[in-house]
């Protein structure tokens, strides 16, 4: 029992607060409390690190504590290997800049790293012990498929993107790198081993590994890995570039899933056959703004089916194409498209974001007149009417106030 009154125990039923939060309290687990102090160090050392953050206060938070610290007692008694797998635990009132670094903006949230990188999706299947398990040990599962023989080769779907390692033994070193890599993107591409005889003749022309494009058939249009040597760094870098295009497309099915990711949008809008403007789009962004990867996402999107941001911008497909940022908080819309194609034209349009220039123009005009606009005697009607639009695709994202624990699994 506790030996103190618990905290937000008051909003529960007498029985879920007793059963599932104070008792439970007192039970020791295998799940990790991280905090500021310990995180780097337990994210570097572990290949799968599943996160709970959580706040004591939350009543969702109280419900899923002891199937969370359960189901790591059972996945790791399960799982008998140092390093494999690590339940940690975030107190995000304790450590909010935890919870910030994470983007986490509801309690419990679940999320996962792989090798210390977070995926792109957090947990939302169901909150119990089995289930948490199954998903846990689906993703230990080795993503690569063996080829020795022949037939084996119709296991290659040609309509998805393919890495494949040739290899005389899967004992070797380098199949343990490809391997870790494989895990780390095999929600984006497939992966294969070919081994034995099948492989000698492409190690015989240094063809170690390549990687197939979506929609094309082996040997067509491969692309082949440049180093002999095979470390994990490059050979992620490399693989990553292929399976996740720089630029993709937002649709309505996964604009959830981009907005998790955190990052502002550089959106394309463009009519639905209108290809050359993609063409450049892409090519543009390629050239000019490869470096800004990590911290915004480039996408495409089509306007005659995502009317709701253009009308918001005061645009309409009549417009198109044309190109806008979306911080989350405002839209802006970059001046000109045929503008792209001047050399640091986009590039300082995204860095204009970063600086905030972006958003003080929006409210004062140009610089060059910021003095004037500021000016005291400016009235409040003026202010907002100069505000730029508010975010359109932060409302494509989870509900801020939706709990990941679903209503149906109380």
């Amino acid at each position: 029992m506790c030996s103190m009154p618990c905290r937000g125990v008051e909003k529960l039923p007498v029985q879920i607060s007793v059963y599932y939060f104070c008792i439970f309290k007192s039970i020791s687990s295998k799940a990790v409390q991280l905090t500021s102090e310990n995180l780097d160090d337990h994210l570097g050392n572990y290949e799968l690190v599943f996160m709970n953050f959580y706040a004591d206060w939350c009543k969702f938070s109280q419900i899923l504590a002891p199937v969370f610290d359960e189901a790591a007692d059972h996945v790791m008694n399960k799982i008998q290997d140092p390093g494999k797998i690590l339940f940690g635990k975030v107190d995000c009132e304790a450590d909010s800049s935890i919870a910030a670094r994470f983007h986490i903006t509801k309690y419990p949230t679940l999320k996962l790293l792989r090798n210390g990188k977070l995926t792109k999706k957090e947990y939302r299947g169901q909150r119990s012990v089995e289930a948490i398990t199954e998903y846990i040990q689906s993703l230990l599962k080795d993503p690569v498929k063996e080829i020795k023989e022949h037939s084996d080769f119709d296991s290659i779907q040609e309509d998805k993107k393919t890495g494949i390692l040739y290899i005389t033994s899967i004992d070797q070193r380098e199949y343990g790198v490809f391997k870790k890599v494989a895990m780390d993107l095999q929600d984006d591409c497939q992966f294969f081993v070919i081994t034995g005889e099948l492989a000698k003749y492409h190690l015989s022309g240094h063809r170690r590994i390549v990687f197939k494009p979506a929609k094309s058939k082996l040997g067509e249009n491969d692309k082949l890995y440049p180093l002999m040597d095979i470390r994990y760094d490059e050979l992620s870098a490399w693989m990553t570039n292929h399976c996740i295009p720089l630029v993709r497309e937002i649709t309505f099915e996964n604009a959830e899933e981009l907005t998790e990711e955190g990052l502002p949008f550089l959106i394309l809008f463009h009519h639905k056959d209108d290809k050359e403007s993609v063409k450049t789009y892409t090519a543009e962004v390629l050239s000019q703004l490869s470096a800004d990867k990590g911290s915004i996402n480039f996408l495409t999107a089509d306007g005659d089916k995502f009317t709701h941001p253009l009308h918001h911008l005061g645009k309409t497909r009549k417009d198109l194409p044309l190109i806008a940022i979306d911080s989350f908080r405002h839209m802006y819309i970059f001046p000109d498209f045929k503008d792209i194609t001047v050399p640091g034209k986009i590039k300082q349009f995204v860095n204009d974001l970063y600086s905030g220039k972006l958003h003080r123009e929006f409210h004062y005009g140009p610089e060059s007149t910021a003095k004037s606009s500021r000016d005291e005697s400016l009235d409040m009607s003026q202010k907002i009417q100069s505000d730029p639009p508010e975010s359109s695709f932060k409302k494509l994202a989870p509900s801020r106030n939706r709990y990941t624990l679903l209503r149906d699994e109380l």
